[in-house]
């Protein structure tokens, strides 16, 4: 089985990035690739830049979303929202094709250092993912990332938010098994 996994954050010091890790960390022995963001730069889209052509990143990620059996994301939340750089390479894979993410199974998280980890970028994307190909069969958002997380160990240090975390890995697994 193979999973892609990524955060929709292009920071060196990903905090969703980390969280990815720490997920991985719960589901040996499958396939993994791991996108990192920085690879998908492109212009922003516009409907005037889209006819001249869709950028190469494009066809690189819907292929990377082809490539898997499920998907592992975390969103970066900023300003309440989707991270520019997401938002922009989500833009141009929809106009390619509207189902994005190919109709596979999802681990969809978030974080933040705030105390609502990253909850309405997570609600926007459990809301529109599914209408772009996505089976979001779990989520999880980690609250004050800098107070439930351990960076080194890559491990959430909260018994009761790393239970959630687990339960959230063990429903998408259980899907991928199917």
């Amino acid at each position: 089985m193979k999973i892609v996994a990524f955060a929709g954050s292009t920071s060196s010091t990903s905090i969703n990035r980390h969280l990815v890790a720490s997920v991985l960390k719960q589901m040996p022995g499958y396939e993994v690739r791991i996108l990192d963001l920085n690879d998908y730069e492109m212009p922003l889209f516009s409907e005037d830049r889209e006819k001249a052509g869709y950028p190469p990143q494009t066809k690189a990620f819907l292929e990377a979303m082809d490539g898997a059996d499920g998907i592992v994301c975390s969103l970066a939340e900023h300003n309440g929202s989707y991270s520019a750089a997401f938002k922009n390479l989500f833009d141009w894979s929809s106009r390619v094709r509207r189902e994005v993410f190919g109709q596979k199974p999802m681990l969809l998280m978030s974080t933040s250092p705030g105390r609502l980890g990253g909850a309405n970028v997570l609600a926007a994307g459990k809301s529109t993912f599914p209408l772009c190909g996505a089976e979001v069969v779990a989520t999880f958002s980690l609250p004050s990332f800098g107070r439930n997380f351990d960076i080194e160990s890559l491990s959430i240090t909260d018994d009761a938010l790393k239970a959630q975390c687990t339960e959230a890995v063990d429903t998408f697994v259980v899907r991928l098994e199917k």
